[in-house]
């Protein structure tokens, strides 16, 4: 009779950064804190912008920067948010000592914020569409594109910098002032791709500004999978 005990199976690099995303996600739906927060903010600024701008044609001009500008100041609420628990009885000291590998603790963070900014987005679209005038599912394949190259970048960088940031005492002032300079490419590309969208650009032509934000989203993402363990262990 065989006495040899079956040990369990190594957990990959991709396993740990699974493990980091499930541990947000389970906490996220169990609060539902970042998402509502960060939602209601963006959906604010979307209505406070419908009220501020002017009816006729001037409103399908600044609907893309409300989209964007919503999507960004979310996304620091948001990631100031998701930081905040690591911060809690030494949370963020616990993931660091463990077994999980830092650039794989960055993935599954990043991945986490992805989520929660693809929530917000979903959001603020539709609320931008009904209060500008937007023919949402003639837009909707191509916003779909804008935003999945432009949301990875920001949550690389919010990750990033949010590590950075998470033990300073004004986190959430600090991470403005850091991220917004950085994500300046981002969202001008994203805005510009949205603007050509909506004034009749088909999908085809906005392969430049795709391309653009993907490569800032190759750059944050190897970024902060080199930095984030200096960061956190410095």
């Amino acid at each position: 009779m065989s006495t040899e005990v079956a040990l369990p199976a190594k957990v990959t690099w991709l396993g740990h950064a699974a493990l980091v995303l499930r541990k947000d996600l389970a906490i996220e739906r169990r609060t539902g804190e970042v998402t509502t927060t960060a939602g209601f903010f963006a959906l604010l600024v979307v209505v406070l912008s419908s009220v501020a701008f002017t009816v006729g044609d001037s409103r399908l001009s600044v609907s893309p920067g409300v989209v964007w500008i919503s999507v960004a100041f979310a996304a620091v609420l948001a990631i100031g948010r998701s930081w905040h628990r690591e911060r809690e009885e030494s949370a963020l000291l616990g993931l660091i000592v463990s077994p999980v590998p830092p650039s794989a603790l960055f993935a599954g963070k990043a991945a986490g914020i992805f989520v929660f900014l693809c929530a917000v987005e979903l959001m603020v679209v539709p609320a931008v569409a009904l209060l500008f005038s937007l023919d949402l599912p003639a837009l909707a394949p191509g916003l779909a594109l804008i935003a999945l190259g432009a949301t990875p970048g920001i949550a690389a960088s919010g990750t990033l910098f949010g590590a950075m940031t998470v033990r300073t005492r004004a986190r959430d002032l600090v991470l403005a002032s850091v991220l917004f300079p950085l994500l300046s490419p981002t969202l001008l590309a994203a805005v510009g791709a949205t603007r050509e969208l909506v004034g009749g650009a088909s999908i085809a032509e906005l392969w430049d500004y795709l391309l653009l934000m993907s490569a800032f989203d190759v750059v944050f993402a190897l970024g902060g999978l080199t930095l984030f363990s200096a960061l956190v262990e410095g």
